[in-house]
């Protein structure tokens, strides 16, 4: 049995029959088709703030929450060193038997237009994959404020006695060019409630 997650889990096998745009320069995004009103209002809404992006990498993952109806959103922080979600039992968040839930992202795009934002999980018990998730979160504009993704639909946690346990699971934030922007490992108990 394997103790860590294999590397490949998490490769982007792309959607069929979807081809990725060029990468384009902001500024010449915005010089292009100037005459298409419904291309153009879609660009003003995706380069609105653009301005005020700000430097480092082009996209900065800041967080991940964890999101249920009827309980507190549980926030991981993903700035600092990542390494003790992956090894220290005491950071696990718990949530509750089959419960629904959602994952938020929040990023920040710093200089150029980022096409097509996944979020990518494996989630492996006892070293074993017991699940694989793609979410296709959209195409962002730089922007001086974070801003956030949803995954939809929403995941039923999984329920039952052989269920409950401690789940690791791999996380990754990737684009359509295949540039992954952060990844990271951190656990989950599901226990009968939430404390």
């Amino acid at each position: 049995m394997a103790d860590h997650p294999a590397e490949d889990d998490l490769v982007d096998e792309g959607t069929a029959g979807y081809k990725p745009p060029e990468k384009v320069a902001l500024d010449k995004l915005k010089d292009l088709d100037k005459d298409d009103d419904a291309l153009n209002r879609w660009k003003a809404q995706l380069l609105q703030g653009a301005e005020g992006a700000g430097d480092g990498p082009n996209v900065q993952v800041l967080s991940m929450k964890l999101k249920s109806p009827g309980h507190d959103d549980i926030k991981i922080d993903l700035t600092g060193d990542l390494s003790a979600l992956k090894s220290d039992k005491s950071t696990s968040i718990t949530i509750k038997e089959g419960v629904e839930f959602q994952i938020e992202i929040e990023f920040k795009v710093n200089k150029d237009l980022v096409s097509g934002l996944k979020y990518m999980q494996a989630v492996y018990r006892k070293g074993i994959r017991v699940d694989k998730s793609s979410y296709m979160l959209g195409s962002y504009g730089p922007k001086g404020d974070a801003q956030k993704a949803t995954t939809k639909p929403p995941e039923i946690a999984p329920s039952g006695m052989l269920a409950r346990g401690h789940y690791s699971i791999k996380s990754r934030f990737i684009d359509d060019d295949g540039e992954a922007h952060l990844e990271w490992t951190w656990q989950m108990d599901i226990k009968k409630d939430w404390a």
